[in-house]
């Protein structure tokens, strides 16, 4: 069995055109003082292959562009990132148009991400991997979830936790 060309990997996209008119999934991503440009490049390449509403990055930014687009590989043209200094200004504001706000999170009352019932609108808010989400976020978050992690380590990386979650929650909602 081969692979996939471009070519007919291309074939099974709509045209640009259509594609910047299609309703995206009412998932937003909220990045909670991430500042790696590569993590937030994969974080944007997460967005657009889950067709997800927007990408928030939160905190203060030093994002450097060519790290972006080299770990982004293009997708940033199709994916809406909007740079915001507070994630608790963000989150709130989600929050009262309805939206579910899961924080990505170990806590003591948090659930195994495979437990976890997600409706829509929702938004997943990621922290760095020093801090975590902030206290203030998880205080406000409707649901707090983990990943459950069977070595020595207590954390994976922002990007891959980011891509187990969503796939999890595109999977359950059949979106």
């Amino acid at each position: 069995m081969s692979k996939l060309s471009t070519e007919e990997l291309r074939q099974q996209k709509p045209s640009r055109d259509d594609f910047v008119k299609r309703e995206k999934n009412k998932v937003v991503l909220i990045l909670d003082g991430i500042e790696s440009s590569h993590n937030i490049g994969a974080m944007v390449r997460l967005c657009d292959a889950f067709f997800l509403e927007k990408l928030v990055i939160c905190g203060e930014l030093a994002i450097n562009a060519k790290k972006l687009r080299k770990t982004s590989i293009g997708t940033q043209k199709w994916v809406t990132v909007e740079e915001k200094k507070s994630s608790v200004e963000v989150v709130t504001q989600l929050k009262n148009q309805g939206y579910q706000i899961a924080a990505i999170e170990l806590c003591q009352t948090s659930m195994s991400y495979l437990i976890a019932d997600y409706t829509l609108p929702i938004a997943f808010v990621l922290g760095s991997e020093k801090k975590g989400v902030s206290d203030e976020i998880v205080a406000l978050a409707d649901l707090l979830i983990h990943i459950p992690m069977f070595g020595m380590g207590n954390s994976m990386n922002v990007s891959s936790a980011g891509a187990i979650v969503v796939s999890d929650c595109i999977a359950k909602l059949s979106v």
